[in-house]
């Protein structure tokens, strides 16, 4: 069973693009457009991308793994569409080319993110009340 909505993973597997924010060394907060995928087997947000396993995000992660995941859009007139997922990014070093693609260099590096809080709005095409989950830490 997932954390996310029906409604919150369909959102998100029409979406291609989401901001990943993460802490750097000096407990600033760093912001960064990544691609993205849902993993269902086990129910997180995982990014990837091109020499990923180099960045700065990675690297973020090693040394505070806190992250907020934005994936947002704006439905004509203005109906603003938003999935927000907090949690725990969990580094791995494998697995990035299969799920992202080949064009990602030698570079297999990516992220799992545990959600801890999931935080969605206008996802029915309406302006409306939003949801916000917290979220068990089961990993």
């Amino acid at each position: 069973m997932s954390n996310f909505t029906p409604q919150e993973l369909e959102y998100l597997g029409k979406q291609r693009l989401g901001r990943l924010a993460t802490v750097n060394t000096d407990g600033h907060p760093q912001i960064a457009p990544v691609g993205f995928r849902y993993n269902p087997d086990l129910d997180t947000i995982d990014i990837g991308g091109r020499n990923f396993g180099q960045s700065k995000k990675f690297r973020n992660i090693l040394q505070n793994p806190h992250v907020a995941f934005v994936v947002d859009d704006v439905l004509p007139p203005w109906i603003p569409r938003c999935v927000e997922i907090r949690g725990v990014a969990e580094p791995v070093t494998t697995g990035g080319k299969a799920l992202f693609g080949a064009n990602y260099d030698a570079d297999d590096a990516m992220i799992h993110i545990h959600p801890t809080q999931i935080i969605s709005f206008g996802l029915d095409g309406e302006w409306g009340p939003q949801s916000n989950r917290k979220i068990a830490q089961s990993y």
